[in-house]
């Protein structure tokens, strides 16, 4: 589905594609078979390349259906790619099952890919930070319930 105001990212490859009409990210797919045994990650290449314009970032995001139903999942989530990368999309993918391993054959889908506006930031050193309500309460300050 193409709109006039979408962002064109050049692809070469096996282009990612939308599962559905308004899905916000685009599956990955393998490029290579793998058998991750319970416990192991690898890095697999989807085979695609992107250029994305300048002030946009891509992210490559784990799939629901593969974390739900078989603990697959990405080590590095999310992936960034930026504006400037133009190698390889590679998936680094764990799997958490501590029984049963996990068979990818190439063309499955392992991963997904979302692009977004990636505000330009710069940064300001100074004496001390300006206060808020939250302060530097961390992790798990809120509870639980």
């Amino acid at each position: 589905m193409h709109h006039d105001d979408s962002v064109p990212v050049l692809a070469v490859g096996s282009a990612p594609r939308f599962a559905h009409p308004g899905d916000a990210g685009a599956d990955l797919t393998a490029a290579i078979d793998c058998v991750l045994a319970p416990g192991e990650r690898a890095v697999i290449g989807t085979g695609v390349k992107i250029a994305l314009p300048a002030g946009v970032m891509a992210l490559v995001l784990p799939r629901s259906g593969l974390a739900a139903k078989h603990g697959i999942t990405l080590v590095n989530s999310p992936g960034l790619i930026d504006s400037g990368y133009r190698g390889e999309i590679s998936v680094v993918v764990l799997n958490t099952d501590k029984d049963e391993e996990f068979k990818i054959s190439a063309g499955d889908r392992i991963a997904q890919l979302v692009v977004m506006p990636a505000t330009a930031w710069h940064t300001v050193g100074v004496e001390a930070l300006p206060g808020s309500h939250r302060g530097e309460d961390g992790f798990g300050s809120t509870g639980v319930k």
